[in-house]
């Protein structure tokens, strides 16, 4: 209930606006808390997820690090297809464990392995020594064809990428040619530079002899000063590094990475770690190894000659020392990935390493991670290599989660380089959809209560305050009703009175003053009768006498009370009683009973004191089998529809103070309402056309 000082004033309009205001007052702080704690929510789970996307970037790290690591041990003599085996006075000659067919590789994606070395003659694990028969080392014609078809393709794929020679321009045998398909003179060029190198070793050959086969031939000499540059794997990596590394704190995304929204700082606790990681491996160096190498040496007709291998006559074991670099990576023009290092070894250069395929690699190492985390459902993946992006992971298929975070749909949410030698690789985690958090629901079901509390109390206050300023006007109006109601009798009985005191009325008008005086007081005792009823119904103090009475006896004892005033009114009272509702008895107060007889007599006679047939009719029938219903009809014009539901309600009125022409304080009918409703009854209205019936029923206690 409104304060009746703050309703005092208000109409309809000024209420609504005054409360529309009073809501406001409490929405807007509300809404803008909700809105707060929803972005708390919402950024603690983007800061969640951004630590989950940091420790898959440095799980992936690490296991691509370990796989790195195990192909760096790898010897200078494993990248040729004979290595020897056990200690060198007692060692045997066997496969590498890189010339295996299919490749096998630590490292996913592997094309093949391969070496160069400083003429840009390329060679591979694959291939047994030129001169050796494939079935005698247990490789079948078919094997041995797909091991020259895959050679072929990797030569063709460094080739193509200017990082070896092909095997049109190679001077010595091309990969995969028999022995006469290269031309003569090279291959006398490579018997007699073996030769020398032979004869050098012999204490029995004079110096002279020596120095007359060292002296190269002119076309030794062209082909010695067919030199191949390897400074192309040098440049491999040059865009990055003239570009300087990216820093730590570096986590804005760049232009030509085409992410959506804006860019949020990348709070990576794996920032750290990776910093420190690159500064360990900045600080690699080379190492060196000892490596043993066979030659099988047969001397036929003085000259020197490579003999199969299967029929080694002298087993020569070659043991040196090179100095290896650290593997370094790089994406080829080819789309092939390239994992190489550089190894010295007798003062030439040679460069060994192995080819990969880009969407096999990548899948196998940061796919199959990815895939199986729940980021793949929140996030987008995308691989960038040197700033631009190579591969995207996005589960199309994923599972729909309501979307706490509309505004953030493709914003960045980590990103983070590989440490060396895969620095060059990034990956970008993006935002596709986020997950509500772990208060999502509670936030949601205050939000909805809180709602529903405003709102409810706005409409709850609205209507509470349009029914106390209706009642404000109402009470209002009784007390002017009322003050007419009291002041017309006491005017007509003072007025009465007096002529009777002067003994201006004559013997036959003095009886009708004293009828009009008893009448008059009748009223005013039925007015007051009415108003201290509606006292004790207002403070829920209502005294009833509740006792079992027969319907007949209640209906003769209320005929005598009413009838006189039903006659002195100018009507015709029509009495009924049904039978067997009259045998009924039922648990009323005689006296309330009676005055709601009277309030709708009286409201009878003041609405059809105009109509053509002034009658009154009561009745009394059963109301299906256990209730008795009573009923007074009037034969007036009746009760518009629209005020049917309004005439039980306290101080209404159907019409206006100002323009009224009948009498009443607008309480009698809300007293029989609230009356019957008191006696475990009920009380209805009905147009009968014509008048207006009132209807009320009791429940039968008993049955004579």
């Amino acid at each position: 209930m409104l304060p009746k000082r703050l309703i005092e004033g208000l109409d309809k309009a000024r209420l609504r606006n005054f409360l529309a205001l009073f809501f406001l007052a409490l929405a807007v702080p509300t809404a803008v808390l909700i809105w707060q704690a929803y972005s708390q929510l919402k950024w603690a789970v983007f800061h969640q997820y951004q630590v989950d996307a940091a420790e898959l970037t440095q799980r992936i790290d690490t296991r691509l690090n370990e796989l790195i690591r195990i192909t760096d041990a790898r010897s200078f003599a494993d990248y040729t297809f004979l290595v020897v085996s056990g200690d060198p006075s007692a060692s045997f000659v066997q496969r590498s464990p890189l010339s295996a067919y299919p490749v096998e590789a630590d490292v996913p994606g592997a094309l093949g392995y391969f070496q160069v070395d400083t003429d840009g003659d390329f060679s591979t694990p694959l291939l047994p020594p030129e001169d050796a028969e494939a079935g005698s080392l247990g490789i079948s014609e078919n094997e041995f064809s797909d091991r020259l078809s895959l050679a072929r393709e990797l030569q063709a794929v460094l080739a193509d990428n200017s990082l070896a020679q092909s095997r049109e321009e190679s001077g010595r045998r091309s990969i995969g040619g028999a022995a006469g398909d290269a031309p003569a003179t090279v291959m006398e060029e490579e018997k007699e530079a073996r030769l020398v190198g032979s004869l050098a070793a012999s204490p029995s050959v004079e110096e002279g002899a020596v120095a007359r086969l060292a002296a190269p031939t002119p076309a030794l000499q062209s082909s010695a000063d067919r030199t191949y540059s390897q400074e192309v794997f040098d440049e491999l990596n040059a865009p990055r590094r003239n570009a300087g590394l990216k820093s730590a704190d570096d986590s804005k995304p760049d232009a030509d990475l085409m992410l959506k929204g804006e860019a949020i700082e990348a709070d990576a606790p794996f920032e750290q770690g990776r910093a420190d990681g690159d500064a360990v491996a900045d600080l690699r160096k080379k190492r060196t190894e000892q490596s043993a190498l066979p030659e099988s040496v047969v001397v036929v007709a003085g000259k020197q000659q490579i003999a199969n291998v299967a029929g080694l006559t002298d087993l020569r074991i070659n043991t040196f020392e090179s100095e290896i670099d650290p593997f370094e990576f790089s994406l080829l023009d080819s789309g092939h990935f390239v994992l190489f290092r550089k190894v010295w070894r007798d003062g030439e250069r040679y460069i060994q390493g192995l080819l990969l395929d880009e969407q096999t690699f990548t899948e196998a190492v940061v796919g199959a991670s990815f895939m199986g985390t729940a980021l793949a459902d929140m996030t987008s993946l995308d691989v960038a290599y040197q700033d631009t992006v190579i591969h995207t992971f996005n589960r199309r298929d994923s599972r729909s989660y309501p979307n706490v975070a509309e505004g953030l749909d493709g914003t960045l949410l980590y990103r983070n380089r590989l440490t060396a030698p895969l620095d060059s690789l990034e990956l970008i985690f993006s935002i596709k959809r986020l997950p509500p958090g772990a208060g999502a629901s509670v936030l949601g079901w205050v939000t909805l209560v809180l709602a529903v509390v405003l709102v409810g109390g706005f409409i709850t206050l609205y209507r509470s305050g349009l029914s106390q300023i209706a009642l404000a006007r109402q009470q209002q109006d009784f007390v002017s009703a009322v003050s007419h109601e009291l002041k017309s009798p006491l005017t007509s009985i003072r007025m009465y009175g007096e002529m009777l005191k002067e003994g201006w009325a004559d013997e036959e008008k003095r009886q009708s003053y004293y009828e009009f005086i008893h009448d008059e007081s009748e009223r005013l005792s039925r007015l007051i009768a009415n108003v201290l009823q509606l006292a004790n119904i207002s403070r829920n103090e209502p005294q009833f006498d509740l006792k079992p009475t027969n319907v007949v006896e209640l209906m003769s004892n209320t005929e005598s009370k009413i009838s006189s005033q039903i006659e002195r009114a100018g009507f015709e009272l029509r009495f009924n009683t049904a039978e067997d509702a009259g045998r009924a008895t039922i648990n009323i107060d005689a006296d309330c009973f009676a005055q709601m007889i009277i309030n709708l007599v009286d409201n009878a006679i003041k609405f059809s004191r105009n109509a053509e047939q002034k009658i009154i009719e009561i009745s009394c029938n059963r109301y299906g089998d256990n209730q008795v219903m009573f009923s007074v009809r009037d034969y007036g014009p009746g009760i518009e529809k629209d005020q049917m539901k309004k005439i039980f309600q306290l101080f209404y009125r159907s019409e206006s103070e100002l323009t009224r022409e009948t009498v009443g304080t607008g309480i009698g009918l809300a007293i029989v309402h609230q009356l019957a409703g008191a006696m475990d009854g009920n009380v209805d209205m009905v147009n009968a056309d014509p008048g207006a019936e009132f209807r009320f029923w009791f429940p039968i206690a008993e049955q004579a």
